[in-house]
């Protein structure tokens, strides 16, 4: 079976859903857990493609975090070897800084919930199996505040402009976490208080995230038509 690498920076933000989906496309994952001290691989000679995942740190936390560096420079290797990438939210945020944009804080503040997000023109060619308008669930402060030269912005919402962008037909970046379980998003409120307490226009309360939670959770099945295009490039790199 193909092996795809998959960078982890937090215990609670795994692969979720993610995971039966690569199994069921006959894929192994090796998981490195990046908090926990695992390395960031120097060759990605035996991989199919890469994969980041999300994290409570900003991607210019290189001084608390020296694995960031070690990222951003994998990346740019995954780019330049034609290797598909896919990021979640500080993932998709990494792919964006390493190949020449900038992240910042979220000018509408922190989104956290669920958000209704919109495909862009550009975004309904790149998933035509995917509605225009599909909620999803958010967990960021900061955001892609400009892009990759030749990106193609997919989808954004009036709290994010960009939430999820292309880079040539390899590279998939999203800001939202349609990988997320029920089981994660109640980890995630649980561990987050001081953020939930802040209060703010896209900060959603915790009952309202929590009251249809199986509802949309299983509304996110149809989410993972998202990765469709992706895995395509994939399957042609095994």
């Amino acid at each position: 079976m193909a092996t795809i690498l998959v960078l982890q920076h937090h215990p609670d933000e795994g692969l979720g859903s993610l995971a039966p989906l690569l199994t069921g496309h006959g894929y192994n994952f090796d998981l490195r857990e990046l908090d926990r001290g695992d390395p960031v691989p120097t060759s990605l000679a035996r991989y199919a493609a890469l994969i980041l995942m999300g994290g409570p740190m900003s991607v210019q936390d290189e001084a608390e975090y020296p694995y960031l560096h070690a990222e951003k420079s994998l990346i740019r290797m995954a780019a330049d070897d034609s290797c598909p990438i896919l990021g979640h939210c500080l993932g998709a945020q990494l792919i964006n800084v390493a190949l020449g944009g900038t992240v910042a804080r979220n000018p509408s503040g922190q989104e956290l919930g669920w958000w209704p997000v919109a495909l862009t023109t550009e975004g309904a060619t790149y998933w035509p199996a995917v509605n225009s308008e599909l909620l999803l669930f958010h967990w960021h402060g900061e955001h892609c505040a400009t892009l990759p030269q030749d990106a193609r912005v997919l989808a954004y919402n009036a709290a994010t402009p960009v939430q999820g962008f292309a880079l040539g037909d390899k590279i998939l970046a999203l800001q939202a976490h349609p990988e997320v379980t029920a089981a994660q998003i109640q980890r995630w409120i649980d561990g987050n208080a001081a953020d939930l307490a802040q209060g703010g226009e896209y900060i959603q309360p915790v009952a309202k995230m929590l009251g249809d939670l199986d509802d949309n959770c299983v509304g996110l099945a149809a989410a993972a038509a998202l990765y469709r295009p992706w895995l395509e490039q994939v399957e042609r790199r095994r």
